[in-house]
């Protein structure tokens, strides 16, 4: 790291727009990383402080009734921001294993909020000996760069879930479902809703199409934003029911919801599936036995069954590894069948990184149809639309990545120098070990 990097990430802000000029685009980038590594740093050391000062308290800290008003007087900090922050470090008192992560600034602020909430009130059918497994879990998904609060929700959703109790799942009770529709004195409409994970799933699905952006003819991005995209596809959603809509007739179709499962799960369900480890011995969230919906995540086995008894069933033959089989290489469009295989396998573009849902993907060809790729699974892979054209040169991009299929038959991606000049393998996100 030079001199003036050195400056720029311990230094003051004071003029430091007018003399980052001076450095290279991966100074930069090396710059941003480091101070967001020593604000994770800082984080964790006021935790520590404040904490041991709310055990300690002097006539300073008795007189603002208690330390998080204390440090919130004595700071910008809000009230409720300085209590949240002498909260999260009683918290972590019972819970070594989170703390020692926490102050290795391994694990964000948040992430361990969330593992801390986990760990005090754990699912009711959970048996105690589990936590230990459940936290190593919970860890390996909020550790590292690629941690994500998605992916840290996605694994207390799977728990819970697991460890299924007489009591229903507050994500899968209907009882809660609430829909608010109320007029304005402007003379528009409030709609306001909450609604099981189900019901989000089909909602979700019906309206994916419908709010994805749409271009000008002209070529022109579509300038509308996320929650107006949502609106106009609500709005048809609504246009198309009442034009083609069969209210009258009983028994009709499912809605069309996919929910992915093994087999031997649906079949008989585990007492315990947090136990079994990967190969290497480290925890894969892959061997947890619950059902999996694109868009909202985990559902419980019980959940899965009820849809299991009225549904269109697809069968996907799975190797060793969880990857699909397949043994159709004729086409060069991908079939129904074959993109079944992929969101089973993928699960939304495979990037390392991204979280698109796989109704937002399309099926690339790891090597160009045009240059003899054939259309079979070992040679396809789900990317988003922007990761689809990174592929294909991007304009302005320099470099290219290169995907593989690995041993475990699932897809890897190498960056190119430019990005890592090691050119490490990175895994696919459904790639996820301790």
């Amino acid at each position: 790291m030079s001199v003036l990097l050195s400056d720029v990430v311990s230094g003051s802000a004071v003029g430091l727009r007018g003399r980052l000029w001076r450095l290279s685009a991966s100074e930069l980038r090396a710059a941003a990383v480091s101070a967001s590594a020593e604000i994770l740093r800082l984080e964790a050391v006021r935790v520590a402080v404040v904490d041991e000062l709310s055990m300690r308290p002097d006539d300073q800290v008795i007189a603002s009734r208690g330390v998080g008003a204390w440090l919130a007087a004595n700071t910008m900090l809000q009230i409720r921001d300085g209590k949240k922050i002498a909260a999260h470090g009683a918290a972590l008192r019972p819970f070594p294993a989170v703390a020692a992560r926490f102050d290795d600034g391994d694990c964000s602020f948040d992430h361990a909020v969330l593992i801390v909430a986990f760990c005090e009130s754990p699912p009711k059918g959970m048996p105690e000996e589990a936590l230990p497994r459940c936290i190593d879990l919970l860890l390996a998904a909020a550790s590292g760069v690629e941690a994500t609060t998605t992916k840290v929700r996605n694994v207390i959703a799977t728990l819970e879930r697991i460890f299924e109790s007489d009591k229903i799942p507050p994500a899968e009770d209907d009882d809660r479902n609430e829909l608010r529709i109320a007029s304005t004195l402007n003379g528009r409409v409030v709609v306001r809703g909450d609604f099981d994970a189900l019901t989000g799933e089909m909602l979700l699905s019906a309206l994916s199409n419908l709010t994805m952006p749409t271009p000008a003819p002209d070529g022109t991005p579509d300038t509308r934003s996320a929650a107006k995209r949502t609106a106009d596809g609500f709005t048809e959603l609504i246009r198309r029911y009442l034009d083609c809509a069969k209210t009258g007739a009983d028994g009709g179709q499912r809605p069309h919801v996919n929910v992915h499962i093994n087999a031997r799960d649906l079949a008989e369900h585990r007492d315990c599936a947090a136990t079994p480890a990967a190969p290497d011995g480290g925890a894969a969230v892959s061997d947890l036995d619950v059902g999996h919906m694109p868009w909202l995540g985990p559902l419980s086995v019980s959940q899965t069954r009820l849809l299991g008894c009225d549904c269109f069933l697809s069968t996907v033959l799975l190797d060793d590894h969880g990857a699909p089989l397949d043994a159709k290489p004729g086409k060069r469009l991908v079939t129904a069948e074959q993109r079944v295989a992929l969101i089973a396998r993928d699960r939304g573009c495979a990037f390392p990184g991204c979280t698109c849902v796989p109704a937002w993907t399309d099926a690339h060809h790891i090597r160009h149809w045009a240059n003899g790729g054939p259309t079979v699974m070992n040679k396809l892979v789900l990317l988003c639309r922007s990761h689809h054209r990174l592929m294909h040169r991007k304009s302005g991009f320099v470099g290219k990545w290169v995907i593989r299929i690995g041993v475990d038959n699932k897809p890897w991606f190498i960056p190119p120098p430019s990005i890592d000049p090691q050119q490490h393998p990175r895994p696919a996100n459904t790639t996820f070990k301790t």
